[in-house]
């Protein structure tokens, strides 16, 4: 697959509106508080059935202090032991999930998220990994992928050794921005020796894969600045780099209020970093992946998406789709044989429910016949940037164009801009509709029509 991108300012002004990022279809926006907990248990009756793989998600809610940037769900404390009550209501949680589901399904997948996964002791981490094994068959080997976030202000050689004796052979390292003046901003004082120091101990112990987070239009960057960090991590040579827009929204993120809105870059500055990142990026090797990932020629999402078989989800890219996926902890969703489900965001009601013995989600839904179909056409497109519109009909038993009517205008006229082509029975986008694939995967989001859901999403670009 070709890595070129065309970067025409005036189509991604006029395409630049805001939008889902679509890690599901339907996105969470969709979920209502009218699923049944019947509909979730006959999910996982189904997928035991079929002795589908499993991946676990995780959510450790706690971090020691709090990023003015943050729009993740978490508790900020300094004491660990508030850790405790929680994980003991997690360990709950994860009993009375893996009654639902068979010991012969196999846990190939398993992140943990938050928050700040490193956050627990050491101790705390070999009970959870030890409650999980104890009521999951984990995947050992080649065939096992499991990732956590770290921090690496809140983890040291120790906690890296630590993490791959219990079995992870992935981490994602936080880092945003090096600059000085961007981290007292952001209230994220970290050195470039500190990240390095974990990016060395990774590699000693033979992780499979390191993924670096950036964040471009933090208050005081310009693309100057940035493109010192991003040459920075270059130098690093991560596995992947995940190039995140800032999103302010004070209005629903109350740690964003602490951050001068006008320390912001302006839209063209933010535009402008986003377009040389993407430049310096591929000149140093990395495959754009879609949207804010990039990876090496040889990492297993590019490899993925070269063959066919990338797949999108809550967690980002990835190579699981086959995969039924369990959230476990506050806020995790999950999503077995076709049910999405979410747990409550806070503390008080999932550990109500769980003290009731409950499971804990509060909201989800049930796609529907035409949930999968368009699910599987915004797959296609957002990992592969194509369609094959005849596998589709095949699939589906559908005729595509009587069955998308209404969307092929839209597509004619985007073929016009060139963001794609539109013929015989397949859709490519073209290197100036990558930046904008969000775009065109909106016009097969049959839920998009709702006006009152357009401020709950962050702009395409």
């Amino acid at each position: 697959m070709t890595n070129e991108l065309i970067w025409d300012k005036e189509l991604i002004k006029r395409y630049d509106t805001a939008g889902p990022r679509y890690t599901s279809y339907p996105t969470a926006v969709q979920f209502t508080e009218d699923l049944g907990p019947d509909a979730y248990i006959e999910a996982a009756a189904r997928s035991r059935d079929k002795n589908s793989p499993l991946s676990l998600y995780i959510h450790i809610p706690f971090c020691s202090t709090i990023c003015y940037y943050c729009a993740c769900n978490k508790i900020i404390t300094k004491r660990r032991e508030q850790a405790e009550p929680y994980l003991q209501h997690l360990y709950k949680e994860i009993e009375m999930q893996s009654r639902l589901f068979s010991r012969d399904q196999v846990v190939e997948q398993l992140h943990f998220g938050g928050g700040t996964p490193t956050f627990l002791s050491p101790e705390q981490m070999q009970n959870l990994m030890d409650h999980i094994g104890k009521h999951f068959s984990l995947a050992d080997g080649r065939s096992s992928d499991f990732s956590i976030e770290i921090d690496p202000r809140e983890a040291d050689w120790g906690t890296i050794c630590h993490l791959r004796d219990l079995g992870f052979n992935r981490i994602s390292l936080g880092v945003q921005d090096f600059d000085i003046k961007v981290q007292k901003a952001i209230n994220r004082i970290q050195s470039q020796e500190m990240t390095q120091s974990i990016l060395d101990a990774a590699r000693t112990m033979c992780f499979r894969s390191i993924n670096m987070d950036l964040i471009y239009g933090l208050p005081h960057q310009n693309c100057e600045s940035f493109l010192k960090t991003v040459d920075t991590v270059i130098e690093m040579r991560p596995d992947r780099i995940s190039v995140f827009n800032y999103a302010h929204l004070p209005e629903r993120f109350k740690p964003q209020r602490r951050i001068n809105e006008a320390d912001l870059p302006s839209p063209e500055e933010k535009l402008k970093i986003l377009e040389q990142t993407t430049t310096r990026l591929q000149q140093a090797g990395y495959v754009y992946i879609g949207m804010d990932h990039f990876a090496l020629p040889d990492d297993e999402l590019a490899m993925a998406q070269e063959n066919g078989t990338l797949h999108r989800n809550f967690q980002g890219y990835t190579t699981h789709s086959h995969c039924d996926l369990i959230g476990l902890g506050v806020s995790s969703i999950g999503k077995v044989d076709g049910c999405y489900v979410q747990n409550p965001v806070r503390m008080e009601p999932y550990m109500e429910a769980i003290d009731g013995d409950r499971l804990a989600y509060y909201r989800g839904l049930q796609m529907t016949d035409d949930d999968h179909l368009r699910q599987q056409v915004i797959n296609e497109l957002i990992c592969h940037f194509k369609l094959d519109i005849s596998g589709i009909e095949s699939s589906f038993l559908i005729d595509f164009y009587a069955y998308f009517a209404d969307t092929i205008p839209a597509l004619e006229q985007m073929q016009a801009d060139g963001l794609l082509t539109f013929s015989n029975n397949k859709i490519s986008v073209l290197p100036a509709g990558r930046l904008l694939i969000r775009n065109i995967c909106m016009l097969f989001d049959a839920h998009l029509n709702k006006k009152t859901h357009k401020n709950r999403y962050s702009r395409v670009i």
